[in-house]
């Protein structure tokens, strides 16, 4: 295999690309934290209720965050489409995968709320704390719920993103956390003649802001001159075996490489639940921050998957090589900056999701406290690594490579970060600090396993199209 690693070509090379790549990506990475900010507003709000309150929710997120990777991962291959039919300039193509899609992200919404509604007898079976079980399942009903309009917001925002009109997703989970939050407080704490629900009152307001997200997201591109030719003539007759099949193909594997990263920290929130009440709210805070920071590398991914998609369209592949490392680099600067706030601020920050001042709860809280911190240690490493693995996912999302990389990231997270995690946590002294090591591990092997493919397969491009 012969390619350029970043060293040899001046750097210049990848740093004059940053601009429009931030340019593109920031609309992405705040739209990313809306969904975020959902998970964090809930945690920090109901966190307040308790230690318990948060463990519950922890575990009813972990079986939604399964289903949500399912659908966000399938979602993404309509964008590497899009923005291949918009290098073509085919509006007949760009719509055929708009209308596809959205039937799609929609049966698959539904779909998934159905599997976790029907799977949710398990929870009884996972060695979890009997009364954070018990809190946890009407909580988990409601957000499973939820996924049906954030599937289908996703078949919307994937078109808009794969047309490099990136702002529409931004707005919509701008105004969803609005209301999530003006819901959260009056539905948590039953103000202003609301009813007080407690934690309920934060999965109420996750379904009623979602549902308004699609509303939105529908008549914005409705309503926008440039889309309109996107929405007409949409028929379900006209929906066809050979664009679905397409769709699947890449979606499929899409889905399943997310699934498999969340399935791992999944996994590790079930170890630290094994492990005790603590170990789980202290995993749940960390991941929390953990997955804020990843974001805006996540952001960063989508947006180089629009322009190698594009790219790919225009058939400039050595343009194409340039924009992925440009991404690469940007992602290791922006997560190296997060690792050090997390470093200067890992005794901080677990305060903010708990009431230190409670004096009931003060052992349990101090406690959690003290894990929390070590984990943050942590996670200021390995998510280095996480921005590495989902730029590269991205870009090679962007050539529509998914298969071999859907086997690349299994290998990664459930052949060597999962055992790890086990061996650690549940044999040694290291508990909750030992599931965490394991997930660096398999963040670690992700990222230099999907880094050598990207580069193998885009110099590939660059030698056959001389």
């Amino acid at each position: 295999m012969e390619f350029l690693p970043l060293p040899a070509m001046k750097l210049s090379i990848y740093t004059r690309e940053f601009k429009e790549n931030i340019k593109l990506a920031y609309p992405i990475v705040l739209g990313m934290l809306g969904h975020t900010l959902v998970a964090i507003v809930d945690n920090i709000m109901v966190g307040k209720l308790g230690a318990i309150e948060l463990a519950a929710v922890s575990l009813a997120n972990s079986f939604v965050f399964i289903g949500m990777s399912l659908g966000i991962g399938f979602s993404t291959a309509l964008t590497p489409l899009i923005a291949e039919a918009d290098g073509e300039n085919s509006i007949v193509k760009g719509r055929s995968v708009f209308h596809h899609g959205l039937v799609l992200c929609t049966i698959l919404g539904l779909t998934l709320f159905g599997i976790i509604y029907l799977a949710k007898p398990l929870i009884v079976y996972m060695g979890q704390p009997k009364e954070v079980v018990e809190l946890a399942k009407p909580f988990l009903d409601l957000v499973a719920f939820s996924l049906i309009p954030l599937i289908i917001f996703q078949g919307y925002k994937q078109f808009a993103d794969g047309k490099s009109a990136t702002k529409y997703g931004m707005w919509a989970n701008l105004l969803c956390n609005v209301i999530h939050l003006f819901l959260n407080i009056v539905l948590i704490n039953g103000i202003w003649g609301f009813p007080k629900l407690g934690m309920l009152g934060a999965a109420v307001g996750t379904v009623l802001s979602r549902i308004v997200m699609v509303i939105y997201i529908h008549f914005a591109l409705k309503n926008k001159k440039k889309f309109k030719p996107y929405f007409e003539g949409f028929s379900l007759s006209a929906i066809g075996k050979t664009m679905t099949q397409k769709i699947i193909s890449l979606g499929l594997p899409s889905a399943m490489q997310m699934f498999f990263e969340v399935a791992l920290f999944t996994g590790a929130i079930w170890l630290c639940g094994n492990i005790g009440t603590t170990s789980q709210a202290a995993n749940q805070i960390a991941l929390t921050l953990a997955t804020f920071t990843f974001m805006f590398v996540s952001g960063l991914g989508v947006a180089g998957m629009i322009r190698v998609g594009n790219q790919k369209g225009i058939q400039d592949y050595r343009k194409l090589q340039i924009i992925a490392r440009s991404i690469f680099l940007l992602a290791i600067l922006v997560q190296g900056f997060f690792a050090l706030v997390f470093v200067a601020t890992h005794q901080f920050l677990p305060e903010l999701f708990l009431n230190a001042d409670d004096a009931l709860k003060f052992k349990d809280n101090t406690e959690v406290i003290l894990i929390a911190s070590h984990l943050i240690l942590i996670a200021a490493v390995f998510q280095i690594f996480d921005g590495i693995q989902v730029t590269v996912l991205g870009a090679l999302r962007g050539i529509q490579d998914v298969k071999i990389p859907m086997y690349l990231t299994f290998v990664a997270y459930w052949i060597i970060g999962f055992p790890i995690s086990i061996y650690l946590g549940k044999y040694t002294s290291l508990k909750a600090i030992g599931v965490w090591i394991g997930l660096l591990a398999g963040l670690v092997a992700a990222a230099l396993f999907l880094y050598i493919r990207f580069e193998k397969l885009s110099t590939i491009m660059i030698k056959n199209n001389k």
